[in-house]
């Protein structure tokens, strides 16, 4: 039988990271004001910091044509590759907020998001050090979106690297 596990850090609150790591979660935070989730309550804000110092952000964009809305995480990853062509992610914040339910836990990136996080990853050779949290508590630091999708469709799927 094969196992996969990877680890992860997880710390009490935002004061426990770096000066830097809170300020891009502290983005991350804030922009889920410009969500646009009127039907799910759920407003998802995502932060990341790219190699040139840059700052970009996305948040989730509902529609009542339910699959014609997009994650936040997909968002940001437009603006990245529309904005700063060539550029990496150093590091990528995510937060939300929700009108039904306390946002006192990390979340996580969806499916979909996972696979467009490691397709960037793939893209720009470069690791995606992830930093989940709500607005309140714990904040889980994943030092690659790779470990969140262990059997994940790749170029090498369709013949490519």
């Amino acid at each position: 039988m094969e196992h996969y596990q990877f680890s992860y850090e997880l710390v009490d609150s935002i004061d426990a990271l770096t000066a830097a790591d809170a300020a891009l979660l502290g983005k991350a935070r804030a922009v889920t004001e410009l969500a646009y989730a009127p039907y799910s309550g759920f407003n998802v804000g995502a932060a990341a910091l790219l190699t040139n110092g840059a700052v970009v952000q996305g948040t989730n964009q509902e529609n009542a044509s339910y699959p014609v809305g997009i994650c936040a995480e997909r968002v940001l990853l437009g603006n990245v590759a529309m904005q700063y062509p060539g550029e990496k992610i150093v590091s990528l914040a995510i937060s939300y907020r929700s009108d039904k339910r306390a946002s006192d836990q990390p979340i996580s990136p969806c499916g979909m998001c996972r696979q467009a996080l490691l397709e960037f990853e793939h893209r720009s050779e470069a690791p995606i050090r992830l930093i989940l949290a709500g607005e309140t508590g714990q904040v889980m630091i994943v030092e690659s979106a790779r470990l969140l999708l262990p059997f994940a469709f790749t170029p090498r799927e369709l013949g490519g690297q």
